[in-house]
């Protein structure tokens, strides 16, 4: 049987979904004739169909070395590297399919496919259409139509308020992985094109609660907390109860400085998911910030017990232990984080707790005692010689902040003393 013949033959076995009879008919052809660019590109749409997507993008890209201009190849591995979700590859390949055959409506079809996938949402439409009207000229209705149903589910509507009472709008691509996506264009630095998606989905569907969610995580990374505030508001106003949200909600408060609420935020996340060390981690930054240095060991603890490799526990509760003057605690979790931080390779982070590391190790720092009494002559000093009174001042400290050094109260009472006189 000549090379002829086994082509054919292969079309048929692959028509009658034989595709293994198909491979094995197009791998002879190809062993007869090494540059036969159409026999690699069957032998692609055979792997393809069978689920072998990878075999089909190297027969394909083999096609394409052969015949540079081929394009079935670029469109056909476009199809194959959405499927394996390189959606820059796919992206080249169609629009070099379209570059070199400007009526391929199948292509226009695709891109609007990929470009929906990425999150960009009217050059879907602008491609929806264009595919839309090649179908037409080319009397292919049903995917015409087909392509107008998809511009519909996308479009947000043209008059909102001629909808029905009662009747809301459906969810426009509200997918877990369109906000997924979203989020990590955000995580990119992308953060004006992430907003604008979200405020053409809050456009179309103004009941999206997950979109407002995503929105105020968004805003969250551009430093936009009283905004971001609003839009977790507006997520539970619409019952999208998410330990999400008022984690995130709660790290906004805390860097507008509301710490009782931040605080009241990360109680209700733990509550919902209390396996999240990322919650405890920031519960006991806020708890680190308000002076309680104890309460803030404990949540890093709780952190770390959930997740023993979490560096950033490490590294705060370090933090915290230095605060309360106990270097030797705080010595073992820098050296923790640090050593963890260069298994990431995260060399930012990785200098940064270096850098905790040498201050505390190279600094001499005085015993306890003596600083126990400088800090006692200092207050002596600011009260006028009057030991009684600085005794009261720290019973108050004692109190509001029960269970740290005595070293910390007389530090916090001077600190009091002295904004209050203007120092």
């Amino acid at each position: 049987m000549n090379h002829h013949e086994l082509y054919f033959q292969g079309l048929e076995k692959a028509q009658q979904k034989d595709y293994a009879g198909a491979i094995a008919d197009f791998s002879q052809v190809i062993q007869l004739v090494p540059y036969d660019a159409e026999a690699y590109l069957q032998r692609g749409l055979a792997y393809y169909d069978s689920g072998q997507i990878i075999l089909a993008v190297s027969d394909y890209t083999a096609a394409l070395k052969i015949a540079a201009d081929f394009v079935e190849a670029y469109y056909s591995r476009a199809l194959a590297r959405l499927a394996l979700k390189n959606l820059p590859g796919a992206l080249a390949d169609v629009e070099r399919a379209i570059s070199l055959r400007g009526n391929y409506a199948a292509a226009y079809n695709l891109k609007a496919m990929v470009r929906r996938k990425q999150g960009f949402i009217q050059d879907a439409i602008a491609n929806f259409k264009q595919a839309a009207e090649l179908y037409l000229q080319q009397k292919d209705k049903e995917n015409c139509r087909l392509c107008l149903e998809k511009i519909q589910q996308l479009k947000p509507p043209a008059k909102p308020a001629e909808q029905p009472k009662n009747h809301p709008t459906a969810p426009i691509i509200s997918t877990q992985d369109y906000f997924t996506q979203l989020l990590a264009k955000a995580e990119q630095g992308d953060t004006r094109e992430a907003i604008a998606d979200l405020n053409w989905i809050l456009q179309a569907d103004p009941q999206d609660a997950q979109a407002y969610c995503c929105r105020g995580v968004v805003r969250c990374k551009m430093g936009k907390y009283r905004e971001a505030i609003a839009d977790f508001n507006q997520a539970l106003l619409l019952n999208f109860q998410n330990a999400i949200v008022y984690r995130n909600r709660g790290k906004a408060r805390a860097f507008l400085g509301d710490h009782q609420g931040a605080i009241a935020d990360f109680n209700q996340a733990i509550k919902m998911q209390p396996q999240d060390g990322l919650v405890f981690v920031a519960r006991g930054n806020v708890y680190r910030t308000m002076g309680n240095y104890l309460g803030a060991i404990a949540d890093y603890t709780q952190a770390l017990q959930i997740k023993s490799d979490d560096a950033q526990a490490y590294y705060n509760r370090g933090l915290a232990y230095t605060l309360l003057e106990e270097i030797q605690s705080a010595i073992a979790d820098y050296q923790h984080a640090a050593s963890i931080f260069c298994e990431q390779a995260d060399w930012d982070n990785y200098q940064q707790v270096l850098n905790s590391l040498q201050r505390i190790q190279t600094a001499a720092p005085e015993s306890k005692q003596q600083k126990h009494d400088l800090l006692r002559q200092k207050l002596l000093r600011l009260v006028g010689g009057y030991w009684e009174i600085a005794q009261r001042l720290i019973d108050q400290k004692q109190d509001d902040y029960p269970g740290m050094p005595d070293n910390w109260y007389m530090q916090k009472v001077i600190e009091d003393l002295e904004r209050d006189r203007g120092r």
